[in-house]
């Protein structure tokens, strides 16, 4: 049987630069890898599962969008393959309204919020004058489930009519209910961030959720602001979520206090800003792969 040092699983055509970006820092440091695309997955598929391949790590960046990808996850799992990340994890981690209770056990600061049932559950519903006092005006409504792109997602609701509407675009789907966060705002910077969690380092940067656009963190913002409470929350969205590579929204409000505002990417886009106007800083993205070529190279842990 031979034994690859990587494999790369994906699906998607803009993970193209990144991946070419990896590969090629795992090669300079003499490791072996494959990547898998729906092209070639039934002849990889089959190679594993006639004993003749594995692989000593699985980065899978396709099995939750492309289910035709999870057969070679389970059979390389079943052969001590790690997974970067299990489909089951994943799965979980990405119901904000699981994530949300599990959120308020591990007092981890999220927005108020009301979690409704799906439409084929419950369709008729009723919010309190308390209700809608908390949420406050304009607020949020989001799909438990249905992610990417903000799909589904209707940022300035106000009345009880925008929710039985927008809750049946996905009527199988369970909604949040939460209030609109106003960031700080000091020295022309939105108090706004996106922390990418890696195997457990952090890495954060800047993000407009007006424009969503992001911008790295300077060495001089750093200092001056310090974001260490920040990151201690990143970390304990890990511990809670028990993935090793995602991404978050968080807030600091104007009174200081933070909030997680997204709760986790479970399938980080790591297009590179220089290429697209709304990708992750190309240094940022450096750092990523840095962080996942030490952990190949067996010198990082879980």
């Amino acid at each position: 049987m031979k034994e690859e040092d990587v494999c790369i699983a994906t699906d998607w055509e803009y993970d193209r630069d990144f991946i070419k970006a990896l590969t090629g820092s795992l090669f300079s440091r003499g490791l072996s890898m494959l990547v898998v695309r729906p092209e070639n997955l039934a002849d990889i598929l089959g190679r594993v599962r006639r004993n003749e391949l594995v692989f000593r790590f699985l980065f899978d960046r396709a099995s939750d969008t492309s289910p035709e990808f999870i057969p070679l996850q389970k059979h390389l799992r079943e052969k001590g393959t790690r997974i970067i990340d299990p489909i089951d994890r994943i799965r979980w981690a990405s119901d904000k309204a699981t994530l949300h209770l599990e959120f308020l056990t591990a007092g981890i600061p999220t927005p108020y919020t009301l979690i409704l049932p799906p439409v084929h559950e419950a369709d008729e519903i009723t919010l309190s004058v308390s209700d809608l006092a908390h949420l406050g005006r304009p607020f949020v409504i989001k799909p438990a489930n249905t992610t990417g792109g903000g799909t589904g997602v209707v940022d300035g609701a106000e009345t009880l009519q925008d929710v039985l509407f927008a809750r049946k675009e996905f009527r199988h789907d369970k909604y949040l209910l939460q209030e609109r966060i106003i960031p700080d705002e000091r020295e022309g910077r939105r108090f706004w961030f996106r922390a990418f969690y890696v195997f457990g380092k952090v890495v954060c940067t800047w993000w407009n959720e007006e424009t969503h656009l992001y911008a790295d963190m300077t060495d001089d913002e750093k200092e001056a602001f310090p974001i260490s409470d920040l990151e201690e929350i990143v970390f304990q969205i890990a511990s809670v979520s028990g993935l090793s590579f995602f991404s978050s929204e968080i807030a600091r409000r104007r009174d200081g206090g933070w909030v997680v505002v997204d709760y986790v990417n479970e399938s980080c886009d790591m297009r590179f800003q220089s290429r697209h106007r709304d990708g992750v800083p190309d240094a940022v993205i450096a750092q990523i792969i840095d962080i996942l070529v030490h952990l190949f190279q067996g010198r990082s842990e879980r």
